[in-house]
């Protein structure tokens, strides 16, 4: 049986903002499964969401107080079971967050572990005596800032969190904390989601000897310290994969079942191999290469084909915009956000080898939001406030209605949601889309259909062809139908002459070129254009 999650196209939905349906300014499970009619509609194969589990929300549900819960502000497990039903009668697969690397504070296990040395639970964390002088045991840091490690003053030992000091890191070194996040892993298998979207995968595993972490490359001081350290003993451990590979076996038991790991990584490409490459790995993951400010033809070429140096089976997966990044249409933008280069990247993303992520908004080009500081909910945002793009100006409410008091988030109810609505994304709202033919929204569902009906965007080879930047070109190929693809990345119109082999039929597509000859061609700014060679019926 094809494997679905190959070359497919899942959509990410941060249920917090997604749609409110009882009228609290939160979204809601209900809400998702009110709107799901518009998620099929765009055509794709599935969605990831976001967490939804029981927390007190410090991090806004990646701190996990209980694993096999929905938090009320989202709805209960019923409204779960109720919104995985609705998707598989739509065609759509679900997958679910899983954040093993750490937990709540709040958790009934670290409440436990936190009381003794000696009780059943005093392992299922890292705890580490203090240094003579008191201070933590290394130099780790914590991604949001300051140490690595907070005080206990019950055990008189310090706990590690990587992250927020009320996100404590699970021992995954522990076996009885391996088999508690694997049978968390069968509860959400047993209700029938099809997949995991795994946080921070590479974050399970910590040196045992807890050795220091080597300084970076001395320059700039950045506004995050973390980036002054090599973090070579707190991330991407090889005692990680012996893990792995147990979760592998527990989603093998079950049919057509996937995980996407998310690496946040130094070495992004390396990591991303290292976790996909064999039959007791992830069946794929993604990285922050096409998550962050960069953006060129020679970027996007070279990370390809560095995966494909190094392993040619390991299967990767891409995403342009999430809801911890800049959304991609201002990330990328030079020098303002337009229509057509909304359009573009999703064509690009979507003609990617790879699976495909978009988050919600992208299929209505929306920029990124501007959420003052009085309004930040991110603990991220507003510790490094104002260097440092707050995660909130993606997470803002999605606009189903211009002319609906807080654009129909909250079914028309005049009602303050959590973030506020970017006046901006009112008019690129859902309903003004719907009713434009030349829309981001007609171009996503139109170019979706488009690619099904092309197996080598699916899972075909790709190889890349030379060209001037900010061109980008290359070619697609299975089972003898091949498919050339062209993108100028720029604003303004660039000659290229592609060496290609033989001749080439246009095929048309939403919006791109009728250009006959790929050899000699001028394509105008943001455009895109497709040929075909024994392809057969186009």
């Amino acid at each position: 049986m094809a494997e679905w999650w190959r070359g497919g196209v899942i959509y990410q939905i941060y249920p917090r903002s997604f749609y409110d349906s009882n009228g609290d300014g939160v979204g809601d499970l209900p809400g998702i499964t009110e709107r799901l009619n518009h998620v099929a509609s765009l055509g794709v194969d599935g969605i990831w969401l976001s967490p939804f589990f029981t927390s007190p929300m410090h991090d806004f549900g990646y701190d996990i107080a209980d694993y096999r819960d929905v938090d009320p502000i989202f709805g209960t497990l019923t409204d779960f079971d109720r919104l995985v039903a609705r998707a598989h009668a739509l065609g759509l697969r679900v997958v679910i967050d899983q954040v093993y690397s750490h937990s709540s504070d709040r958790c009934s296990w670290f409440e436990q572990s936190r009381r003794s040395r000696d009780n059943p639970k005093a392992d299922w964390y890292v705890w580490a005596d203090p240094k003579p002088d008191g201070t933590p045991p290394n130099n780790w840091l914590s991604v949001f800032g300051g140490p690595a490690w907070s005080w206990e003053p019950r055990r008189r030992q310090y706990y590690l969190h990587n992250f927020l000091r009320t996100q404590p890191d699970v021992n995954l070194h522990c076996p009885a904390a391996q088999e508690v996040m694997l049978d968390v892993a069968r509860f959400w298998l047993d209700r029938g989601v099809d997949g995991f979207r795994l946080d921070v995968a590479n974050f399970y595993m910590h040196d045992r000897e807890l050795r220091d972490n080597p300084p970076a490359e001395a320059g700039e001081v950045p506004a995050k310290p973390v980036y002054m350290q090599t973090p070579v003993y707190n991330r991407s451990r090889p005692e990680t994969l012996g893990f792995i590979a147990r979760l592998r076996a527990v989603l093998d038991s079950y049919p057509e079942r996937f995980a996407v790991g998310e690496i946040a990584s130094r070495q992004q490409i390396k990591d991303m191999v290292a976790y996909t490459d064999g039959p007791d790995r992830l069946h794929t993951a993604y990285s922050f290469v096409f998550l962050r400010e960069v953006f060129d033809a020679g970027h996007v070429r070279c990370s390809i084909e560095e995966m494909l140096a190094a392993s040619e089976s390991a299967w990767p997966s891409w995403a342009f915009s999430n809801h911890d990044v800049m959304r991609v249409a201002s990330r990328w933008a030079n020098p303002s956000p337009t229509p057509g280069f909304a359009k573009l990247l999703i064509a690009l993303l979507c003609c990617l080898r790879g699976t495909v992520f978009l988050y919600q908004g992208e299929e209505l080009g929306l920029p990124k939001a501007n959420v003052p500081y009085d309004r930040l909910q991110d603990p991220e945002g507003r510790t490094f406030w104002p260097d440092y793009e707050s995660r909130d100006n993606a997470r803002t409410p999605f606009p189903w209605a211009s002319d609906q008091p807080q654009g129909g988030f909250s079914g028309g109810r005049d009602v303050e949601p959590w973030l506020p609505m970017e006046p901006a994304h009112l008019a690129q709202a859902l309903d003004r889309q719907e009713a434009d033919s030349e829309s981001v929204l007609s171009f996503t569902r139109k170019f979706l259909a488009w690619r099904k009906r092309h197996p080598a965007l699916i899972d075909g080879s790709i190889r890349f062809l030379d060209a001037p930047e900010p061109v980008l070109s290359f070619e697609r190929a299975k089972d003898g139908a091949r498919l050339l693809c062209a993108f100028n990345l720029g604003s303004v119109p660039v000659r290229a002459e592609l060496a290609v082999d033989g001749d080439w039929t246009a095929l048309p597509s939403a919006e791109a070129e009728i250009l006959p000859d790929p050899a000699r061609l001028t394509l105008p700014g943001h455009a895109l254009a497709f040929w075909q060679r024994d392809a057969g019926d186009a």
